[in-house]
């Protein structure tokens, strides 16, 4: 059962930031700084990236700030600076990596200790559930901000939804 729940969640991990993945490199540097709600197109992938590999980690003592995150946790309300296409591209691919081994290193014993972030009162297993929600639901609202501003992005075959996995699905 584990090694199911391993694939399953890995699969749905990939898929969510492969179409994450498709935002960044669709999106224009004239669409860059865009506004989405309050915040620039950038800085909603940021978070969301930060977030992935936050609670990607065991715990919020073990998490290891990145280069891109020079004032550590000030980093995760507002970016010090602005961030480009290459570099947000080059995170995701270090969250893609840290998702894989990650969930390939859970037993059942992990998945049902505490989440190890004091604010989210669940389990690890619910707690990979809640960042796969976290993400996909950021990754939404870069997908309509972009067929908003972008008329060939209107079109459903433009960004597809990706089913499971590292792959764009027909």
């Amino acid at each position: 059962m584990i090694d199911y729940l391993r694939k399953i969640l890995t699969g749905q991990f990939e898929a969510s930031l492969c179409m994450m993945n498709e935002c960044l490199e669709t999106c224009t540097q004239e669409h860059w700084d865009g506004k989405i709600a309050k915040y620039p197109f950038w800085h909603l992938a940021y978070h969301a990236l930060c977030f992935v590999d936050l609670y990607l980690s065991p715990s919020e003592q073990s998490f290891t700030f990145r280069d891109l995150h020079p004032q550590g946790w000030k980093e995760f309300d507002y970016p010090s600076r602005r961030f480009d296409k290459k570099e947000l591209t080059e995170y995701l691919v270090i969250c893609r990596r840290k998702a894989v081994e990650t969930l390939a290193s859970e037993t059942p014993e992990s998945l049902e200790r505490e989440s190890g972030f004091h604010w989210l009162p669940f389990t690890r297993g619910e707690l990979h559930v809640y960042n796969l929600r976290h993400v996909q639901h950021h990754t939404g609202q870069l997908s309509a901000y972009l067929r908003r501003v972008d008329a060939a992005l209107q079109d459903p075959k433009a960004m597809r939804w990706v089913r499971s996995g590292w792959r764009i699905s027909t």
